[in-house]
C-alpha cells in the first residue's frame, strides 16, 4: 500500500510521532538516596526498574554489618523499599541481578536471597565484578511487573 499525499505524489519521508513512553522517577527515604545522577526506580507503567540497590542502611548512611549475609539483606531491603515506593511487592518481581565483589560468596548470598522470594523467585543473573560502589560486596537490582 502507498502513501499518497495531497498532490498525488509519494512524500519523500513519513514522520510518525508517538506519545512519549510513560516513566516516573521513584523516591524514597526507605532506601538510600541516590550517590550520582540516576533515581531510586523508574515507574513505566506496567514494569517498575530499580536502580542497583547497594547494602546501605537508609538510617545511618552505613553498611550493613553481618559480612555478606547483611549485606545481601540490606540490599534486597533496599529492593524492597523500591519497589513498596510503587505500590509492588517481591512478589512482583520477575528479573534480578546480583553483581557480587566475590563469587565465592554466591553460597551466602544465595541462602539469604531464597527467603526473599520464598515461592516463584524471578529470573537472576548474578555475576563477580572487579569493584563495586564504596567498595561494597553486593549490589543488587531489579526488574517487577504489574
Amino acid at each position: 500500500m502507498a502513501l499518497i499525499n495531497g498532490a498525488g505524489q509519494r512524500p519523500a519521508a513519513m514522520i510518525l510521532k508517538e506519545d512519549p513512553p510513560m516513566k516516573s522517577i521513584i523516591a524514597t527515604t526507605a532506601a538510600p538516596a541516590a550517590i550520582g545522577p540516576y533515581s531510586q526506580g523508574i515507574d513505566a507503567g506496567s514494569i517498575v526498574i530499580t536502580s542497583g540497590q547497594l547494602p546501605v542502611d537508609p538510617a545511618t548512611g552505613a553498611f550493613a554489618e553481618g559480612g555478606i549475609a547483611g549485606q545481601t539483606r540490606q540490599s534486597l531491603l533496599n529492593v524492597q523499599a523500591v519497589l513498596a515506593q510503587a505500590g509492588l511487592t517481591m512478589e512482583n518481581v520477575i528479573k534480578t541481578t546480583v553483581f557480587l565483589k566475590d563469587m565465592n560468596d554466591f553460597a551466602a548470598m544465595n541462602e539469604v536471597y531464597a527467603g526473599f522470594f520464598p515461592g516463584n523467585p524471578p529470573a537472576r543473573s548474578a555475576v563477580e565484578v572487579a569493584r563495586l560502589p564504596k567498595d561494597a560486596m553486593v549490589e543488587i537490582e531489579a526488574i517487577a511487573a504489574r
